[in-house]
């Protein structure tokens, strides 16, 4: 009898734990329907094609995740046309090396997984099993990748001036909030090491883990009679300028917050 009722105990609790699971997953669906509505409005577009918008914000395997992939890279060129035209027109008295600062700084990683974040990008997507360790250790580069993206989706759906018009709205205050062009982390160092009549740093790549179409970078800098210093990044780019900040940082070249 005892028996019985322990079997019997453990089956209502596993149905409790079910039905707590189901719960679970009908709120997550429930909210990512909202976040997406809210996008939509964001973008100020309704898409003729949403099957488009949909594959951006599908992080998967297989020919879902080429679909997503083809329109991250299509975004990211839409993105930097859009705001290189923006700089041209907003600072016609500065010169190529300026605008081209200001330009990353405005198409930067960081700048767009913030934009993401700001127009719910973060709360529409599924992240899949596969992606979760990935996204957690490394959250902008998915947040920025989607971001772009979801440009690439708008710029095929409603061409140049639907994409021109959103990309205008979401980076202007980012445009005229920068008084002057920002000097990279890599350009800061190569400078300081001029200065100290040092030569030019090397940067050497230590390590690279993650899956092949999501590698993540570790790259060291040995400049004689310091501490070596690394960078972590989703590209050898990325990696070289956390690393050449982290140096600048440990000589007291750049402070925290810099």
């Amino acid at each position: 009898m005892q028996e019985e009722l322990s079997e019997m105990i453990a089956k209502i609790n596993a149905v409790k734990e079910i039905e707590k699971a189901e719960a679970q997953e009908e709120r997550k669906v429930e909210n990512r329907s909202r976040a997406y509505n809210r996008l939509l409005d964001v973008l100020g577009y309704e898409f003729a094609d949403e099957q488009l918008l949909a594959n951006a914000l599908t992080l998967a395997s297989g020919s879902h995740r080429a679909k997503y992939e083809r329109l991250e890279f299509l975004g990211d060129r839409v993105l930097g046309l859009v705001v290189a035209e923006m700089l041209y027109k907003t600072f016609p008295d500065e010169n190529e090396g300026q605008l081209a600062r200001r330009h990353a700084a405005m198409v930067k990683g960081k700048t767009c997984a913030r934009m993401a974040k700001e127009i719910y990008i973060d709360k529409c997507v599924e992240v899949p099993k596969s992606e979760e360790a990935n996204m957690e250790k490394h959250p902008d580069k998915f947040l920025a990748d989607l971001f772009e993206a979801v440009l690439g989706a708008l710029y095929l759906d409603g061409g140049y001036s639907a994409a021109k018009a959103f990309i205008e709205r979401q980076f202007m205050t980012v445009m005229l909030d920068m008084k002057a062009p920002p000097v990279d982390s890599k350009t800061k160092l190569q400078e300081w090491l001029q200065a100290q009549g040092m030569p030019a740093p090397v940067y050497t790549v230590v390590r690279t883990e993650g899956p092949s179409h999501a590698p993540i970078f570790t790259i060291e800098i040995n400049i004689d009679g310091y501490e070596k210093a690394q960078g972590t990044g989703p590209s050898k780019k990325f990696a070289e300028a956390e690393a050449a900040l982290n140096f600048l940082m440990a000589v007291g070249v750049v402070k925290f917050g810099d």
